[in-house]
């Protein structure tokens, strides 16, 4: 078989599982009503629930916006690692092995679908947010460097998500990964600033990846003053792509059939 050929089948065999993910979401009422409803509900409670009683300097629709979507990308990436651990509990990726096609392309498939469901949940915040008053002073080029990041992020939490739901060994386990990416937004820049938090979970909170991720898309898509978080955000989220990949990768072609 030619290089061209095996790119050719890769390619191919990577769109088929693309599809079956997708089909999957479309097909799971559930987590189609979450990935529409979570993204909607949680960008009306922070601007119209909470949003009065938090002094951010700014309008708090115009700063809680970043965190919201880091929130909803990050959960609906990590619900991949469900999906990829019940794949592996029910032996479809050992039938997938045993036929003539590219079996780590099940895995593409995940990952593909995963950013798609994301890009979709933040296009309702985003749809939301405008409803609510928010006003980005974002140029073309902002917005094409904001949604770079984005994807950067989506990727990385879902390769990372992959690989955790290969090693947690039943979905029980995985969906636990879920809980605790749901939860560390909360414990960053997303929703207050950090000079109100005490002590012990400020420093965690300027530290951890989430916070400048948030910073750069705050800083690119609006006037709030921020300092120069991209190349952190780019670290932080190029390296965890690069772990989550090779990790995922190692982990699977190791994996033994059931």
């Amino acid at each position: 078989m030619t290089t061209h050929s095996r790119l050719y089948w890769a390619a191919s065999d990577s769109l088929v599982m693309i599809g079956r993910s997708l089909r999957h979401t479309v097909r799971s009422v559930d987590t189609l009503l979450l990935g529409a409803i979570l993204p909607t509900m949680l960008m009306l409670m922070f601007v119209h629930i909470f949003g009065g009683a938090i002094n951010t300097g700014t309008a708090y629709v115009t700063y809680v916006v970043p965190g919201v979507i880091l929130l909803c990308a990050g959960y609906g990436s990590a619900n991949t690692a469900v999906a990829v651990a019940a794949d592996m509990a029910n032996g479809i990726v050992d039938r997938f092995r045993s036929l003539p096609i590219l079996s780590s392309a099940v895995l593409t498939g995940h990952v593909v679908a995963s950013v798609a469901r994301n890009l979709f949940a933040t296009v309702l915040v985003l749809v939301v947010a405008f409803a609510s008053g928010f006003r980005p002073t974002a140029g073309p080029l902002e917005w094409l460097a904001a949604t770079g990041l984005l994807v950067l992020f989506m990727l990385a939490m879902s390769w990372v998500s992959v690989f955790l739901g290969m090693l947690a060994g039943s979905v029980e386990s995985a969906s636990a990964f879920t809980f605790v990416v749901l939860f560390l937004p909360y414990l960053s820049s997303g929703f207050v600033p950090t000079d109100t938090m005490p002590g012990f979970l400020r420093g965690f909170a300027e530290h951890q990846p989430i916070t400048p991720m948030i910073e750069a898309l705050r800083g690119l898509l609006t006037d709030v003053p921020v300092d120069n978080p991209v190349p952190a955000a780019l670290a932080w989220f190029g390296g965890l792509l690069v772990f989550g990949y090779v990790a995922a990768s190692v982990l699977f072609r190791r994996r033994k059939p059931r």
